[in-house]
């Protein structure tokens, strides 16, 4: 499924649309600022709903509200989406949500996020603690430029397995040369502001990271853009999107 999100501020209410493919229906919707989404509807466990309510979290974003179904019922989602949207959320949610009540493999990790910048890996990292406070799901963020024990810390959780891995591709690259991380039992793959990855000279270490996982996964594109060279990478890699 493909979902594009423009947004427009319209007095006291949001104007979004989106473009949904492949049909290329393109819809519109009116929300009221003041009406609360519950996220209670999506049907979270109730560990994951206690991180919800400690992080204040309180009404659902459009592509919250548009994106957290699909990825629930096992689509490969892209969606064009801008910092800000709540995308993060977007995917995190719904991640912890299956890891927790979907059956997975012990001693591997589960779910992968590849994000651009160091930065960027950190603030995900910060919202999974938070958010999976309440549950029992493990994360790791991998990213270049840490301190001289980063790399030991990161060896470990690869190769004992964590539920999600954050990381930048280049670290992650160096981790897999050395073979010992466990993508066998990998179930959930999402590149966030991937176009900014292929921006940055990304493209190559990307399609390797993806041919060391397993075939049989779920799939998740986020991204600012769609220029063509993302909708090739989303075409090669992603399953009926």
């Amino acid at each position: 499924t493909f979902i594009m999100f423009r947004y427009y501020w319209y007095g006291s209410k949001i104007l979004y649309s989106a473009i949904n493919s492949p049909k290329s229906i393109i819809f519109t919707a009116i929300l009221n600022k003041d009406v609360i989404l519950n996220f209670k509807e999506f049907g979270f466990a109730e560990r994951l709903m206690e991180g919800i309510d400690a992080s204040g979290y309180e009404e659902a974003t459009p592509v919250q509200e548009q994106v957290i179904p699909l990825i629930m019922d096992g689509k490969d989602v892209i969606a064009s989406a801008q910092t800000g949207t709540g995308k993060t959320a977007a995917f995190l949610l719904p991640l912890i949500n299956k890891i927790i009540t979907d059956p997975h493999e012990d001693h591997t990790n589960n779910a992968l996020v590849i994000v651009p910048t160091r930065e960027l890996a950190i603030q995900i990292a910060q919202h999974m603690e938070g958010l999976s406070y309440f549950t029992s799901v493990s994360s790791i963020a991998v990213y270049g430029g840490g301190y001289g024990n980063a790399f030991v810390k990161e060896k470990k959780a690869l190769s004992h397995g964590a539920d999600v891995v954050i990381c930048t591709p280049g670290k992650m690259m160096a981790h897999i040369k050395m073979g010992y991380v466990k993508l066998g039992g990998l179930k959930y793959l999402v590149l966030d502001e991937a176009d900014r990855m292929l921006d940055m000279g990304f493209y190559d270490d990307i399609k390797k990271i993806i041919e060391a996982l397993p075939k049989n996964r779920q799939t998740l594109m986020f991204s600012a853009t769609m220029p063509p060279k993302m909708r090739d990478l989303a075409r090669q890699n992603l399953n009926n999107p």
